[in-house]
C-alpha cells in the first residue's frame, strides 16, 4: 500500500473509491518502566517538555499506525480514509493506543 493513500479526511482527491472493505485498526498497549517513571518524574519536576513521555507516545502511535497499514493491506485495500488515533489508561502506567480507519479500493479519477 502506497503510504501515501491514507488520510483523515472521508475521500481522496483524485480518486474514487470503488469499494469499500469495512473498519480496519491497529492496536498497542504500552508502559513505562521504571526508569523512565523515574526519569519523567525529574523531568516534570522541572518542568518543560517531557521528552521520555512524548517519545513513548511516539512509538506507540507509529506502532499503531504500521498494524493499521498491515491490517489494511492483508484486507486488499491500496488505502485507507477516515483515520483516527484513541487512547486509553488500561491501568496506571499502561496505556492503550488504537489507530483506525476504513480500508479501501480506490481508483484514479
Amino acid at each position: 500500500m502506497n503510504t501515501s493513500l491514507i488520510t483523515t479526511s472521508t475521500g481522496l482527491e483524485g480518486y474514487r473509491v470503488i469499494k469499500h472493505l469495512g473498519v480496519v485498526r491497529g492496536i498497542t498497549v504500552r508502559s513505562r518502566s521504571a526508569l523512565g517513571n523515574f526519569a519523567g518524574g525529574l523531568q516534570s519536576f522541572f518542568g518543560g517538555r517531557l521528552s521520555i513521555y512524548v517519545e513513548l507516545c511516539e512509538k506507540a502511535r507509529e506502532e499503531a499506525y504500521q498494524l493499521l497499514i498491515q491490517h489494511a493491506q492483508a484486507l486488499g485495500a491500496n488505502a485507507i480514509i477516515n483515520v483516527r488515533y484513541d487512547a486509553n489508561e488500561v491501568m496506571p502506567g499502561i496505556t492503550e493506543v488504537l489507530a483506525y480507519g476504513t480500508a479501501v479500493v480506490v481508483e484514479q479519477a
